[in-house]
């Protein structure tokens, strides 16, 4: 599984973070740092989650096929 982000549309909202800091690290300004995680094995609910609490919905979970 990956996460894929639209960093350039993040708002701060942080909610991403709040699920999983390991997930969804924050710069220091409070916008995501990343644009592509792997997501480990066991961490893939939290990954869901994470993009769920999105308002701006820029989060979008790549399953493995």
């Amino acid at each position: 599984m990956k996460i894929l982000i639209n960093k350039a549309a993040c708002a701060g909202n942080a909610r991403c973070a709040a699920v999983s800091e390991e997930l969804f690290p924050l710069d220091d300004d409070g916008y995501i740092a990343v644009t592509e995680v792997d997501v480990p094995p066991g961490k893939e609910e939290l990954a869901r989650r994470g993009a769920r609490a999105c308002p701006e919905r820029i989060i979008i979970i790549e399953e493995d096929k």
